[in-house]
């Protein structure tokens, strides 16, 4: 991407006063608080600019019991009670805020469209579990659900997906689903960190006032990753070594979003090693976008895009 003399041209005239209001509304940062209040600052704004919530006709809570017998709180959402194909979708928050309640609405609005049921995952965050638990987590979860009879799913038909660190989360599980033999049909990835570092053209252009900021990423980073696991290819997938027979990708990336060069290198390296990758670059709005469908209308068409994409590759699995 080429550097701007004002990237904030870039953004559309409502993302524009979609930022315009934060910045007025001077907020404490997240990065200025500790994790425990971040998550309930994060929580509390998540909802302002969604959608209003979608009634399905299933919804239904449980957990998820993972390798050292932690109890995994998840959601289920499905649009009817058929034995829909299963998407495990993994919320973003860099590893340290979010959860199923911050994500509901998209989960909602991704069953919806696709028509599948959608698995949404509270894996354990940090700083109190560090990397690579997150990976775990969500690497347990998906085999579960693969294997799962209780919930009435459709497990053959499986996708696998997550916005931001989610993103990045949904695309180690691939690699390891494909080491495991275990057949994931997409991989849909929302502006999905990639890199180990914070060094890409984008995450210059668009450091401050593009609502992900710089002391944002350096924040959540360092709650979850020490240095030395830093260039880890399951904290950087673009440092995989082999992306060889991982499941087709859907990627819907932000243009105005620091991590947006990162995932169109990934794009490039996932094409390179023979995997189906569809792109899609919103142009003019920011990371978090597809959280704001009430008044960003690019929310909507990311939403309507990945579910077609899913739906697509459930039916020709079907």
């Amino acid at each position: 991407m080429s550097h701007h003399r004002n990237p904030h041209a870039l953004l559309t005239p409502t993302m524009h006063q979609v930022v315009e209001r934060i910045a007025r509304a001077g907020h404490v940062p997240l990065h200025a608080m500790n994790p425990v209040q971040a998550r309930a600052a994060y929580a509390a704004g998540a909802g302002v600019l969604e959608l209003p919530t979608r009634q399905l006709a299933r919804v239904q809570d449980f957990t998820i019991p993972a390798r050292d017998g932690a109890a995994l709180p998840a959601r289920l959402y499905a649009p009817s009670h058929d034995a829909l194909p299963v998407l495990l979708y993994l919320h973003g928050g860099g590893f340290t805020v979010g959860s199923v309640a911050t994500h509901d609405v998209l989960c909602r609005e991704l069953a919806h469209h696709a028509h599948c049921a959608v698995v949404s995952l509270d894996y354990r965050l940090a700083p109190e579990h560090r990397f690579p638990i997150a990976a775990h987590d969500a690497w347990d979860a998906l085999q579960w659900v693969s294997t799962n009879t209780t919930l009435g799913l459709d497990t053959q038909r499986l996708a696998v997906g997550g916005d931001s660190a989610g993103g990045t989360l949904a695309l180690v599980c691939s690699a390891w689903a494909r080491d495991a033999g275990l057949p994931v049909k997409l991989q849909v990835l929302f502006y999905p960190g990639c890199a180990a570092h914070q060094d890409t053209p984008s995450h210059h252009t668009f450091a401050k006032g593009f609502v992900l900021e710089e002391p944002h990423i350096t924040y959540f980073f360092k709650q979850y990753i020490r240095d030395e696991d830093r260039d880890d290819w399951r904290f950087a997938p673009l440092n995989m070594e082999d992306v060889e027979g991982l499941a087709p990708v859907w990627l819907g990336l932000a243009e105005c979003d620091p991590l947006v060069d990162e995932g169109v290198m990934m794009a490039d390296k996932l094409r390179l090693g023979g995997v189906q990758v569809d792109l899609e670059i919103y142009r003019g709005v920011v990371h978090e976008f597809i959280k704001m469908g009430r008044v960003i209308p690019e929310a909507k068409r990311a939403h309507q895009d990945a579910a077609r994409a899913l739906k697509e590759a459930f039916d020709h699995a079907g």
